[in-house]
């Protein structure tokens, strides 16, 4: 399939982040409807091409207003593929090790938000805007899905003065996999 009007569509999920809450979240997107790995006859698999990851935070305490200066709050949030981690609330999910590391085959996209008080340790500090990503698909190279979710994990550092909405939208498209390729990728996509 091309990058273009005709085949991309988008997806999306969102998970709440608990202000006075430390630790991991998720939230889930079932992609079964789009996704099929198994080849009959000749038939060819289906997997999802994700092309871009677009990355939200609003929060929920100032009716949707632009952050607060006085946020504290950090996260690093990842999308990953096949986690099938479920939907939890702050500090309920589990983090999984190195979830966020550009070894982890699952990882389509990272974000990180850092609150702009938590960035005033010294006159030196440059802010960083949100979300300061550290790996996304490209429309010349998608991330191809082949598992039947893909979840949003997020890890709280620093308590959150508010609550916030955490959401990614996806440009995506149904795309059809040799045999070859579809086995490459179910070996790769495994927690």
């Amino acid at each position: 399939m091309a990058y273009d009007i005709k085949d991309v569509f988008y997806l999306d999920t969102s998970a709440e982040i608990t202000k006075t809450t430390s630790g991991a979240g998720s939230a889930q997107l079932d992609l079964s409807a789009y996704i099929d790995p198994i080849a009959r006859g000749r038939t060819k698999g289906t997997g999802l091409a994700i092309y871009k990851v677009h990355w939200s935070m609003v929060d929920d305490d100032n009716a949707a207003k632009p952050w607060d200066d006085a946020e504290t709050g950090t996260m690093q949030a990842g999308l990953l593929a096949g986690l099938g981690a479920g939907d939890n609330a702050t500090g309920a999910g589990g983090a999984i090790s190195d979830a966020f590391a550009m070894t982890n085959n699952l990882l389509i996209s990272t974000a990180s938000f850092f609150g702009g008080k938590s960035q005033i340790a010294n006159a030196n500090t440059t802010y960083q805007a949100f979300p300061n990503t550290t790996v996304d698909p490209s429309i010349q190279v998608p991330y191809i899905i082949v598992r039947d979710n893909v979840c949003i994990l997020y890890m709280v550092g620093e308590q959150f003065v508010d609550d916030y909405t955490l959401s990614v939208r996806l440009e995506c498209a149904q795309i059809t996999l040799d045999q070859a390729t579809l086995n490459q990728l179910l070996r790769t996509q495994t927690v």
